[in-house]
């Protein structure tokens, strides 16, 4: 993949350098210090009783490309992080079409909520990762990539809208973010992201080692290349 390499990098010296700064804040804390209550929803449109879920599979793990490839990137996300979002909506597109589809590697989504936004960090996390329990993994990522369109104005509408976008039931993610049902999980994974020395979002892992310089694709395609 010499190839798609030298081109992502030149593609990036025309773009500047990317994501040197991110959203700070992950600190010594305890993963679990957390806002875990939810949130209250207007659910607008969307004419749903929310229902506390009685069973949400906490151990679901949002993962695309191959799952036994040598090559495996862990990415560490807060939803309400404005560079995460650029990395989603910019960025992992490139990845995704270089790497994950061809099954160069695993790629495994975490939540690391800092959070930018305490209303909406754990509710948004849960919703996308209810999404992604019942509708499997493309959907928990096309779903992330509508959030990630409307951040800024979360509302349990814009949920909902991002639920639909994916295929999936909107009342059942706006019920998953108004208990924050997946609120355990998320700390869980911020918990490892901080014993692994993560500070801020977003921040990429390659087999276990931080990527350095950015989330810029050219950035992340390098770290990769140096795996295969």
């Amino acid at each position: 993949m010499e190839r798609t390499r030298r081109s992502l990098l030149a593609a990036g010296a025309t773009v500047g350098v990317v994501g040197v700064a991110g959203c700070l804040g992950g600190g010594g804390g305890s993963g679990t210090n957390l806002d875990l209550s939810g949130v209250e929803l207007d659910t607008g449109e969307y004419d749903c009783d929310l229902t506390e879920p009685s069973d949400p599979e906490l151990d679901y793990r949002p993962t695309l490309g191959d799952p036994e490839s040598d090559v495996v990137v862990r990415a560490f996300e807060d939803f309400t992080c404005g560079h995460c979002a650029s990395y989603k909506l910019n960025h992992f597109p490139t990845i995704r079409a270089e790497y994950i589809d061809p099954g160069a590697i695993r790629y495994e989504h975490w939540d690391f909520p800092l959070p930018v936004n305490e209303r909406w960090a754990v509710p948004v996390a849960s919703a996308a990762r209810g999404v992604g329990a019942r509708n499997g993994d493309e959907a928990f990522f096309e779903f992330a990539t509508a959030a990630y369109e409307s951040q800024g104005s979360y509302s349990g509408e814009a949920i909902g809208a991002a639920a639909e976008a994916a295929g999936a039931d909107p009342c059942a993610a706006m019920s998953d973010a108004r208990y924050a049902a997946y609120g355990e999980a998320s700390a869980d994974d911020k918990s490892e992201g901080l014993s692994m020395g993560v500070q801020g979002t977003p921040t990429i892992f390659v087999n276990g080692s931080p990527v350095e310089g950015g989330y810029g694709a050219e950035t992340i395609a390098a770290a990769i290349e140096s795996e295969l």
